[in-house]
């Protein structure tokens, strides 16, 4: 399975938001724990932000390919929708063998 890159910032109200979906969406769905998420806050590893094309935070790879990027003004329910999104994507590449 592939990891999930996660960018975010610890003081980012969005980042908190997708946080809350992750967990949500594990608790109602456990075989979403089986995702990996490597989580790198941008502002500690500024190196490691600058391989990525993204501009807001929170931002989801897999691999290189960008699953999700947050918005301003993002409602609770369209961050959960993504998030998801990512996560069912991570379960389909294991299934598949990537």
């Amino acid at each position: 399975m592939k990891k999930v890159t996660y960018f975010h910032l610890a003081t980012c109200p969005y980042c908190k938001q997708a946080d809350r979906a992750i967990e949500e969406l594990i608790a109602e769905h456990p075989e979403y724990a089986a995702v990996e998420f490597e989580r790198i806050n941008e502002y500690e590893h500024p190196e490691i932000a600058d391989q990525y094309d993204y501009q807001c935070n929170p931002c989801m790879f897999i691999g290189k390919e960008k699953i999700y990027e947050s918005h301003l003004f993002e409602k609770p329910e369209e961050c959960r929708m993504h998030v998801e999104e990512v996560l069912k994507r991570a379960l389909e590449n294991a299934a598949s063998g990537d």
